[in-house]
């Protein structure tokens, strides 16, 4: 059980998307990158387990970075080539967004259904680009959520809070008033950072994470134990403003 300060301060969820939404890393990331590689004519390509460990860096133009150069190529043309390529990549996950073929993780629909049911409003941080985020979140959500922070907007990535203080400025709730949902340790990092409490719904490529910061460890957005927190923490909240 929460203490009973805690319970009745929640007002806002704020989510992570990829990951934590959406089923978005192995069969959409991952493949919109191949495919990058691909039209450039490079040999590079990423498998499964490559790509798990590159998730460690977060930002599609870093992780390309850090590939290009710890593969032989020179700093200067490592940056260059994944400035380029990213963009690349972006269009590709744009069409596997546009086709259907990243979809939301089980629970997600269900979540945020009874999240808005109570009255929490719905944000979303994230530092992922905004040109595919936005046609991502309309749809496989519509327009649930109030405000949108991507990596468009913010440009220091997670583990930063960067991304997860603008959306606490721009809406103006408290960060005691707000909890975050991520599946990283990287992302589990900048939620705390920011002063927020986090809940942690993990996938497989994050299972192994520290997410020792988190509030709670999840299973996943259908996790009995993460779904109970929401149910008390809401109805809390829902008690307070009616009294």
């Amino acid at each position: 059980m929460l203490p009973r300060q805690h319970l009745s301060r929640l007002e806002a969820v704020i989510f992570d998307v990829d990951g934590t939404l959406v089923d978005s890393e192995r069969d959409g990331h991952r493949v919109a990158f191949n495919a990058a590689f691909e039209e450039a004519g490079l040999p590079d390509r990423w498998e499964v387990a490559t790509y798990g460990k590159l998730l460690k860096i977060t930002g599609g133009a870093k992780r390309l970075t850090f590939w290009f150069e710890n593969t032989g190529r020179s700093p200067v043309e490592a940056r260059e080539l994944g400035e380029r390529l990213h963009k690349r990549k972006t269009h590709f996950m744009l069409r596997l967004v546009e086709d259907g073929h990243v979809q939301a993780r089980p629970g997600a629909h269900q979540l945020i259904d009874r999240l808005e049911a109570s009255g929490v409003q719905l944000h979303v941080a994230t530092t992922g680009t905004r040109a595919w985020v936005e046609p991502l979140l309309n749809q496989a959500f519509g327009n649930r959520f109030h405000t949108v922070i991507t990596g468009t907007e913010v440009s220091e990535l997670k583990p930063s809070p960067a991304v997860y203080l603008e959306v606490l400025s721009r809406t103006g709730c408290p960060p005691e008033r707000a909890v975050a949902v991520e599946d990283s340790a990287n992302g589990v990092q900048a939620a705390v950072a920011a002063r927020l409490r986090c809940l942690a719904a993990h996938n497989p490529y994050t299972r192994n994470d520290d997410l020792s910061g988190a509030t709670l460890v999840a299973d996943g957005l259908d996790d009995p134990a993460l779904l109970a927190w929401f149910t008390t923490a809401c109805g809390a909240w829902r008690a307070t403003t009616h009294d």
